[in-house]
């Protein structure tokens, strides 16, 4: 699900470990687009926390773009696009079901299961490589072959955006700067 094409996952070969090197991990890859202009789509985030930052974008890009230079694995022009996965993000590896337990997300299946292959419901964990889902209505939590999902992404939820509020919030006070009213420098003493 990370790459749809045979392309997409010759690229992750070759830029999985890039990204790793500076530290990130990509969640998606897709390059879309004809002939003519296409467009190569990351996501990724940090490995150490699951943020990704206008700066790791840029970081990120930076790296890629020394690798594809000397690669050069696709031929024409192509515009490469770094960015997060967003709050809705996308589903895309085991352990994003583990890590999203608790939160509506909607899946569709290569195949039928139960007579469907869109499946919408509350997140509930994994089972060895069986993704957990509550479906509404339902007593029995359904398992999906993690191999069996072609499409995944959580659903925009109020607690959803709630977590995603609060660990902008966790964030931004770990990076303000601590003032201290008591330390001023002549310089910042205005007359």
């Amino acid at each position: 699900m990370r790459g749809k094409t045979a392309e997409d996952l010759s690229l992750l070969e070759l830029l999985d470990p890039v990204a790793e090197a500076a530290g990130y991990e990509i969640v998606r890859l897709r390059l879309m687009g004809g002939r003519e202009t296409r467009r190569l789509q990351i996501m990724a985030e940090r490995a150490s926390d699951g943020t990704m930052l206008v700066e790791d974008c840029t970081a990120l890009s930076r790296a890629i773009s020394q690798v594809m230079d000397a690669a050069d694995p696709i031929s024409g022009e192509y515009t490469l696009e770094v960015s997060s996965p967003g709050i809705d993000r996308p589903l895309t590896r085991l352990k994003d079901f583990e890590t999203f337990e608790g939160f509506e997300a909607r899946l569709e299946l290569d195949r039928l299961a139960e007579g469907r292959k869109r499946f919408k419901g509350e997140l509930a964990g994994i089972e060895g490589d069986n993704v957990a889902l509550n479906l509404e209505g339902e007593d029995e939590t359904a398992l999906l072959p993690f191999a069996w999902i072609i499409d995944a992404k959580l659903v925009l939820t109020d607690e959803l955006m709630k977590r995603g509020a609060e660990a902008r919030a966790a964030r931004l006070a770990e990076e303000a700067p601590e003032t201290n009213d008591q330390d001023t420098d002549e310089e910042d003493v205005i007359p």
